[in-house]
């Protein structure tokens, strides 16, 4: 294969990493699909960023729970003038390896998200801006903690 591309997801724990949090939100994919790396670090960025400015470094521990295995490869066509001469079409068409990603099942669950309680509806939306980042429908599910939130 000539070897696996680098994945760009920097960081898949942040916040406080060593407190136990008494809500726990997680974000779940509804249906299967394989997520590039780039689409799992922008999800990770944005929730990351929105709760460090509105709930602030400690009170929060968000965990990336999938990490991209999948190589990618893709078979680069020649363009431009005289391409039909250089270019092989589908012989050898193998490709090179362009990235990797990770292979979700329908219910996966993508995200876990621990705060208190009264930064449950901040964490319920960097929940929402992440998932507009991924290729998929997802819902949020409460796993810990939903008489507090009640």
């Amino acid at each position: 294969m000539g070897g696996v591309p680098g994945s760009k997801v920097v960081q898949f724990d942040m916040g406080n990493l060593t407190e136990d949090f008494p809500i726990q939100l997680t974000l779940v994919a509804e249906e299967s699909c394989q997520i590039m790396d780039r689409a799992l670090e922008a999800a990770r960025i944005s929730a990351n960023r929105f709760l460090l400015r509105d709930v602030g470094r400690l009170d929060f521990h968000l965990k990336l729970r999938v990490y991209p295995h999948q190589v990618l490869r893709e078979n680069k066509q020649a363009t431009g003038a005289g391409a039909d001469r250089v270019s092989q079409g589908m012989r050898r068409a193998f490709g090179k390896a362009v990235g990797t990603a990770a292979r979700v099942s329908a219910g996966q669950k993508l995200m876990t998200l621990g705060v208190n309680s009264q930064n449950f509806l901040n964490a319920k939306s960097a929940l929402v801006r992440a998932s507009h980042k991924l290729p998929t429908h997802c819902r949020i599910i409460v796993e810990k903690g939903a008489k507090q939130v009640s």
